[in-house]
């Protein structure tokens, strides 16, 4: 059974004692909504877990009551780089700021070792349910297999974050993390063993030499890098009181970047070797005392963590990261029974008996050493229902059609789209396009704002809007009022089954809240704004009463290299002069638009791609000039509008930089993967509308004697074309899939193949579109010419076909010197 997490508190060890009073004063001073006059504080302590003390901090205030957890240094001599509580709060903070993966909390840092004795931080409470024990008894069978379903999501959601994306590039050193990582459990075990201390077993240091020896290639390429927990296992997850959902991965004290196969290796112990009881017995995990029903196999395990990140299956591997695990498990118990014997181990007297424990793992590393076979060459075949793919929103794809086959949250809102395009919009195209051809071209048709009213009514508002980007912002904004504002919790793999319907009708996605550039300027918006930006700029976006511009592209230069750019943003007190001139603003000419992003250089001396910065900028601010509306074909696309703009000693308060100096190229790299899909996804739908009208023009319309629909040559091209649309299609969803499960960086040769693929696509079959309706699909009486001239655009816009492809050449190569 599980244990409730206010089951493993108990009363302070003495040995662990600090000053509760310099606690409270410090909590009050720097916990945001932290009782400022407490009638009660109660502090008691976690027993579970071996390492950094952690408490359970109680407030009473009146009626009202909260709880907190703190984590603590241990105090006395340590070793060397050990319980560094500094980096737990780094990394905490990083995914619980940027990503969706289950942390708690982080509420402060306390660095300063007057206050209680050591460093520590102070982090959210949860409240539910910790399986101690890995067989879990007097669980069902059904839940067993949906604890170590969600166990097995839990680790694929935290190996899928991009530690760039997050700030934690410099957390560690991604090469060379096996090799590093020997050595130092190694000398680990020798400072926490010898006379006075542990016993130190002879056998550990042929292991050592052993692993020294069998290193895996991947690991000195850094190809299996990314971000390791380091004591990943399922007692160290918290999962909701009611739900088979994990909702916190705890103790982040061994987390770094290296090698994540060291990670899945060690959560899969329990299966080799039996360490939840005091008495550890050689060879005696699940894989020998028997798999109990509902838990899935070792190789099952491992499959469906495999499957859901994206991972080759490590057959050749295995070996080595078993027993590297075991070799590191038997040093953190030999250092867990070294500071029982000195008096300062966290676990108590459970700590008494890891000496033991540690040596009957080493044995059981030399018997999986000397076994014939660890993995069947082949991942086992998946249960239907366990091959989910996507998001952990909890409604994943239906496979029981195929792989991408919409679930049915998405089939609904993709049927309601369907018949509001069929209702209101293609009626209405013929009304925008007149307004856009007059005089009044650069206002806005009063039913298009009567439209995005009901389409909000219908659930069909901010559709693009991600999961992980929408759990930022109501950390931000705790106002329930904002959650109507997030959309529907889609993954990009599910939106992008309804960003292809609005791709249909070029007036369609504005009338959602989902057209460019507002997309995927909120997205930097939710991703890297802070608090005052979020408020003052976004939830306006997100309530559609505004819009907006993003200006990066220059004339005097080709900005599809950005390192290129020349517009300057200079700090001047506090504030920022900016100049330059920027041109294919798009939506700057919308007299909706109010904010426009804006790439430009603070440093030109810093390193090539730090030199960048991002600002936000009033565009009624003095200075920003707008020259002229650029055309497109032609179009001009009023009242959205491409803009040319001179921004000449425009002044700006320094708290409109986004993220800081210096970080305009990261946010503009984190931006271009869901919004440039976005693109990919209304193309398909742009040319399955075209595919539709040429159809009907086919069997209606008859040249020499016969329906165009029956001539040969038509036959043959429409059925390439079908071919083309449905295999873009594909990879587009492919590369939303792999952008939702790997994140921007892994997946970003996928999505360079779908923006090559899919505008050309849409040409080709656009272009037989209109070669089938003859002249008529030249003019303006069909959407077919427009439609085409912004497909023609996004091989440019979109970034020139020549990048992707150079992006992708370079990921084959790389790929095949491994």
């Amino acid at each position: 059974m599980a244990s409730r997490t206010l089951e493993l508190v108990g009363r302070v060890d003495p040995a662990q004692s600090f000053d509760a009073d310099a606690l409270l004063r410090f909590a009050i001073a720097s916990v945001d909504g932290f009782p400022q006059t407490p009638s009660q504080f109660i502090v008691s302590q976690f027993g579970h877990g071996q390492s950094n003390p952690t408490f359970l901090i109680e407030v009473h205030s009146g009626s009202l009551k909260k709880r907190y957890v703190m984590r603590k240094k241990p105090p006395g001599k340590l070793l060397e780089s050990a319980h560094a509580v500094e980096r737990e709060f780094q990394v905490l903070h990083a995914l619980g700021t940027h990503t969706l993966v289950p942390v708690p909390k982080v509420y402060c840092l306390c660095t300063d070792s007057k206050v209680i004795g050591t460093p520590f931080y102070i982090m959210e409470y949860l409240e539910g349910r910790i399986y101690l024990d890995p067989m879990l008894p007097d669980v069902p069978p059904t839940q067993r297999n949906a604890i170590y379903h969600a166990t097995a999501k839990a680790l694929a959601a935290l190996h899928s974050a991009d530690v760039e994306a997050i700030g934690l590039c410099s957390y560690g050193k991604p090469k060379d993390y096996c090799k590093r990582q020997v050595e130092r459990w190694a000398k680990q075990y020798i400072v926490s063993t010898g006379e006075g201390k542990s016993n130190r077993n002879p056998r550990m240091s042929d292991l050592v030499n052993w692993l020294r020896e069998n290193i895996p290639i991947e690991d000195s390429s850094g190809t299996a890098a990314g971000l390791v927990h380091g004591d990943f296992r399922i007692d160290n997850l918290v999962f909701h009181p009611t739900e088979d959902r994990v909702i916190g991965i705890l103790d982040w004290e061994l987390s770094t970047v290296g090698n994540q196969m060291c990670d899945v290796a060690y959560s899969c112990l329990h299966y080799i070797v039996d360490i939840s009881s005091d008495e550890v017995k050689k060879n005696e995990g699940l894989e020998f005392s028997g798999i109990p029903e509902g838990v899935p196999s070792l190789a099952e395990y491992l499959a469906e963590y495999c499957a859901s990140v994206g991972k080759p299956w490590p057959v050749a591997q295995w070996k080595f990261y078993l027993a590297f695990s075991l070799f590191r498990g038997a040093s953190i118990y030999a250092g867990v029974h070294c500071r029982w014997i000195l008096g300062n181990a966290s676990g108590g007297e459970r700590a008494r008996h890891a000496g033991k424990k540690a040596d009957a793992i080493i044995e059981t590393a030399w018997a999986f050493i000397h076994r014939e076979s660890v993995l069947p060459l082949h991942p086992p075949q998946l249960p239907r229902e366990n091959m989910q793919l996507g998001n952990g929103s909890g409604d994943s794809l239906n496979l029981s059609g195929g792989r991408f086959v919409p679930n049915k949250k998405v089939q609904e809102l993709r049927n309601k789209l369907i018949k509001f395009m069929e209702d209101h919009i293609y009626p209405m195209e013929n009304e925008f396009y007149k307004l856009a051809q007059s005089d009044m071209r650069w206002s806005v048709h009063p039913h298009e704002e009567k439209l995005k009213e009901l389409a909000r009514k219908q659930g069909l508002w901010n559709l693009f809007i991600p999961f992980d980007s929408a759990a930022r912002v109501k950390k931000v904004i705790s106002d329930k009022a904002i959650d109507e504002l997030l959309g529907a919790g889609l993954s990009n793999l599910e939106y992008g089954y309804l960003c292809e319907i609005m791709g249909r009708s070029l007036w369609a996605p504005q009338v959602f809240n989902c057209g460019a550039p507002d997309t995927g300027n909120m997205e930097v918006l939710m991703r890297y704004g802070d608090d005052e930006q979020i408020r003052e700029w976004l939830v306006p976006l997100l309530d559609g009463t505004i819009r907006s511009g993003f200006a990066m592209t220059e004339p005097q230069v080709a900005s599809s290299d950005a390192t290129n750019i020349e517009c300057s943003i200079t700090r001047h007190e506090d504030s920022y002069i900016i100049n330059g001139r920027k041109w294919w603003t798009s939506g700057a000419m919308d007299p909706r638009c109010k904010i426009l992003i804006v790439m430009g250089k603070t440093d030109f001396k810093a390193p090539k791609h730090k030199q960048q910065s991002m600002i936000l900028v009033d565009i009624n601010t003095p200075g920003v000039n707008i020259k002229r509306p650029l055309t497109v074909f032609g179009f001009d696309d009023a009242p959205h509008g491409h803009a040319e703009i001179l921004f000449e000693n425009v002044r700006v308060p320094s708290k409109n930089i986004l993220l800081g100096e210096g970080r305009g190229f990261e946010i503009a790299q984190g931006r271009l993967g869901p919004g440039r899909l976005h693109h990919c996804m209304r193309l398909i739908g742009a040319a399955e509308r075209g595919m539709q009208m040429m159809i009907e023009r086919a069997i209606s319309r008859r040249v020499f004697d016969k329906l165009i629909a029956e001539h040969g040559s038509f036959l043959s091209d429409v059925a390439k074309c079908r071919i083309e649309l449905e295999s873009t299609r594909l990879l587009v969803l492919e590369a939303a899939d792999q952008l939702d499960l790997l994140g921007n960086k892994k997946a970003r040769g996928t999505i360079a193949m779908a923006k090559v693929a899919a505008p050309n696509m849409a040409l080709k079959v656009l272009d037989m579109a209109m070669q089938v309706h003859g002249a008529a699909g030249l003019s303006g009486d069909t959407i077919l010419a427009h439609l085409w001239a912004t497909s023609r655009t996004l091989r440019l816009a979109d970034g020139p076909d020549e990048v992707h492809l150079g992006t992708i050449a370079k990921l084959e190569l790389r790929r095949a010197k491994l």
